[in-house]
């Protein structure tokens, strides 16, 4: 038995019961796909029977607006992946009068689909045979191959894709890939790895080299951008001042509170003598306190550090992008989780 029969042994015994692996509507497995990426399935599961609700097929969908599905995307982080749903569903609607396209040459031209979503939903809902390439799988091969080259380089991709090629199953690429993708997912993991328990540890490269933690190989090409984001206060109890943010930063479209942002965590006497505070809020800003702690937040290539500070002055000009709103509105904005989480309390939202 080969390398592949044996992982497919393993999964028909130990595979997990995901509802996107009882359909092969590929609006269904496209709405998976993409609240999985960069996501675990416990956090992401919750949501896709959210969407799933809300939106049964790609019309309902296409028929949204940006603020109803930021709102439902909130806590999952990623945003421009909610908003590019929300543009393929159109696209969709619009292009393939609502039936959601099953052949990979048409799924790489959407937005926000990949090769490893586009190869996932053909095969999944077509049985095209295309290899998955994901995280799951470059670790998987990596390691019992024992391949070195780094897995985000031009090279690595390219070999990494023709290597699952040369092993995909064409006759069944759907479970090939299931298959794959779950060992790596359940078994094959980044820490800790169940070797002792894997099927084919024999016969893996990294295993019988003690090489497991070393594999797969990533080149760190991303720098950390770190940001200081000093939020405002603005409140008579009953409303807050708002902002919604426009659509070229993280969070984009989406509504957090007045901000201005340093370079560095200033003092609050230093960041209230900033131009930028007198022509909000005028020199003689009072402020109530600092509400809470500092709070750092991480992205993918951003660190932020986030502070909330309440004043009892009201400013004396608005931006275009602000407005006034009741603490009661605040459950139907989509609110980044980070700014959600900084007001919560302070309203008992």
């Amino acid at each position: 038995m080969n390398f592949t029969d044996e992982l497919v042994q393993w999964y028909l015994q130990n595979k997990r019961d995901l509802p996107w692996r009882n359909t092969t509507d590929a609006y269904i497995i496209w709405l998976s796909e993409i609240i999985l990426q960069q996501t675990r399935v416990e956090q992401g599961l919750p949501y896709f029977y959210r969407f799933v609700e809300k939106y049964p097929d790609v019309s309902s969908f296409a028929a949204a607006n940006e603020d109803e599905v930021l709102k439902l995307w909130q806590g999952l982080g990623y945003y421009s992946r909610g908003r590019n749903m929300l543009k393929t569903a159109r696209l969709v609607e619009e292009q393939y009068h609502g039936k959601f396209p099953e052949k990979y040459d048409d799924l790489i031209k959407l937005k926000g689909i990949g090769e490893y979503t586009a190869a996932a939903i053909a095969s999944f809902s077509a049985n095209e045979a295309k290899a998955v390439v994901d995280g799951n799988v470059y670790r998987v091969l990596a390691r019992f191959f024992g391949i070195y080259e780094p897995i985000n380089s031009p090279a690595g991709k390219r070999n990494f894709q023709e290597l699952a090629n040369n092993l995909l199953n064409k006759k069944n690429p759907a479970l090939h890939n299931q298959v794959m993708m779950e060992f790596g997912a359940m078994l094959c993991k980044p820490k800790n790895p169940a070797c002792g328990i894997c099927p084919v540890h024999t016969s893996c490269v990294a295993f019988t080299t003690n090489a497991t933690t070393a594999l797969p190989v990533k080149l760190k090409t991303v720098k950390v951008r770190e940001r200081f984001l000093n939020y405002f206060l603005v409140t008579d109890g009953d409303t807050l001042l708002m902002n919604k943010r426009g659509d070229k930063d993280i969070w984009a479209n989406m509504y957090d509170l007045p901000l201005i942002e340093t370079s560095s965590l200033l003092p609050l006497n230093e960041l209230l003598n900033l131009s930028a505070a007198h022509e909000i809020f005028g020199p003689e800003i009072k402020i109530t306190s600092q509400a809470a702690p500092v709070q750092k937040h991480i992205l993918t290539h951003q660190r932020l550090y986030i502070r909330l500070i309440k004043t009892e002055t009201k400013p004396i000009k608005l931006e275009v992008n602000w407005f006034y709103t009741t603490v009661e509105n605040l459950h139907s904005l989509a609110l980044p989780k980070a700014i959600f989480i900084l007001i919560k309390n302070i309203f008992n939202l």
